[in-house]
């Protein structure tokens, strides 16, 4: 087994930005328990999520100022460029949730509710940047309680304990699974760092072990990512959650999934052993192929537009999976940027379902029927940022795409399957086209049940119309966030 000399200066650097997050979260806590208890429902939420964002803030700036490379524990955290960018993203999606949560009222306990979402990040965070079987699995953890309790977080509602229990159960079988199959690979290897992995596995032939060892792990990071066929948590999860919890599920939890994915299967893949790596590979692609058709087809039928966007959500999900078959670095690289440009437009989408909820008590397709006449500038949101995810130019969700299916078809040794792959989500893709239609054709077409104008408070408006701002923008210049994602 590999011996390293642990330098604990290194882990305390490495770890500032998420002790930063632990900090506040305790002290949000501080504030509303001991300072606020008296206060207002409103005045509550408004300082824990004033407070929530400054932490975000301040982590955030802690990596844009200290560039650089560390590692604790024979790359066990790991502090680099890629890893800064992700744990950057993380945390301006954390930010942004939190600005849209000022108008939350599905909870009487605001600082417990901020504190869980710091957590939840510190734990996306240290998804991102673990190479180790075991801190994987730990950091997954605090990930996974951390949502399946914000989940649950809206006491008064049905549907959201329903959530909660199925996200919990779901999870819980998956967490097992994957610490079944990383003991597999700790078994067959000596070693629990992903580099030792690579290194030891180079020397193996295909074994049915290995096989195994694969078979549970995909399983495991499927469920986090909602891939088929661990998908089954997503939709109920999506629809029970509270907007902005969901909000967070779907964006910056899939970061951080998507972040680890990709450092567990460059260990994975040695180019020493194409067979090894072709037995990988293989479960990717199936699981790539099954998420994009049932993701599609599924949200075909839904007319709750949560649940339609958990099923486009599956569907992405299986685009992404291809990058990460491919296992270049440019493919990696565009692997992120799909993941956080989506997370992105999905924050929106989600706040404005929050104020369409909160104004007409659903999220079905009727509830946004004569939203343009009600409220204009949420209209316009709502229409960039369903076309963005359909991959309508000239948006970023487009640029997502290209890139992504660019680097597939450039990767080496994809062979047939890549270029038929490809196909098939350009096809699928021109699918997701019609189901956001039918939502916007409620938006602007069908006449609305009341001329009442939608309220909406002030921040939401501008938060909003930022996020959409962004997801223009950065289809306008795209190289202004490629350019910033280096290669693995």
């Amino acid at each position: 087994m590999n011996t390293f000399a642990v330098n604990y200066g290194n882990l305390f650097s490495i770890t500032i930005p998420e002790t930063i997050l632990e900090v506040v979260s305790l002290l949000v806590l501080v504030v509303d328990l001991g300072f606020l208890r008296k206060s207002t429902q409103p005045a509550r939420m408004t300082a824990a999520c004033v407070l929530g964002v400054i932490g975000s803030v301040l982590a955030g700036l802690w990596l844009l100022t200290h560039s650089g490379t560390a590692s604790f524990a024979g790359d066990a955290l790991v502090l680099n460029s890629l890893v800064a960018a992700a744990q950057i993203g993380i945390l301006l999606l954390t930010a942004l949730v939190l600005l849209l949560s000022f108008q939350a009222e599905f909870s009487r306990n605001p600082g417990e509710y901020v504190a869980i979402v710091l957590l939840a990040t510190t734990g996306m965070m240290l998804v991102a940047a673990a190479r180790d079987l075991l801190v994987i699995f730990v950091a997954l953890e605090l990930l996974s309680l951390s949502l399946y309790v914000l989940a649950a977080f809206a006491k008064s509602s049905a549907l959201s304990s329903e959530a909660a229990l199925k996200y919990y159960l779901f999870g819980g079988m998956s967490a097992a699974l994957m610490l079944f199959g990383f003991s597999y690979l700790y078994g067959l290897t000596g070693t629990t760092n992903l580099n030792g992995i690579a290194v030891s596995l180079a020397s193996q032939g295909l074994s049915p072990l290995v096989v195994v060892a694969m078979v549970l792990v995909a399983a495991g990071l499927g469920f986090k990512v909602a891939a088929v066929p661990f998908h089954l948590w997503a939709p109920d999860t999506y629809q029970g959650a509270p907007a902005p919890v969901a909000a967070l599920i779907a964006s910056g939890s899939k970061v951080a999934s998507f972040a680890v994915l990709v450092a567990v299967t460059g260990s994975l893949i040695p180019a020493a052993s194409a067979s090894r790596g072709a037995t990988w590979i293989v479960l990717l692609v199936w699981m790539a192929g099954a998420s994009i058709l049932l993701g599609n087809l599924a949200a075909l039928a839904q007319t709750s537009v949560r649940r339609l966007l958990a099923y486009s959500a599956i569907a992405h999900a299986g685009y992404m999976l291809l990058g990460i078959a491919a296992n270049t670095p440019q493919s990696g690289a565009a692997v992120f940027y799909y993941a956080l440009t989506y997370a992105l437009t999905t924050v929106g989408a989600f706040g404005v379902i929050a104020v369409v909820e909160r104004n007409m008590g659903s999220d079905r397709f009727d509830a946004f029927a004569g939203l343009s006449r009600r409220n204009p500038l949420l209209a316009a949101s709502m229409l960039i940022f369903l076309l963005s995810l359909a991959g309508i130019p000239p948006l970023v969700g487009f640029w997502a795409k290209f890139n992504l299916f660019a680097a597939v078809l450039r990767a080496p040794g994809v062979g047939a399957w890549g270029l038929g792959m490809v196909i098939f989500a350009l096809a699928a893709s021109a699918v997701s086209l019609y189901y956001y239609l039918q939502v916007l054709k409620r938006v602007y077409v069908v006449p609305a049940m009341t001329d009442e104008p939608m309220a909406v408070s002030a921040l939401e408006q501008l938060v909003l119309l930022v996020i959409a701002l962004l997801v223009a923008l950065l289809g306008i210049f795209p190289s202004a966030l490629s350019g910033w994602i280096p290669l693995g």
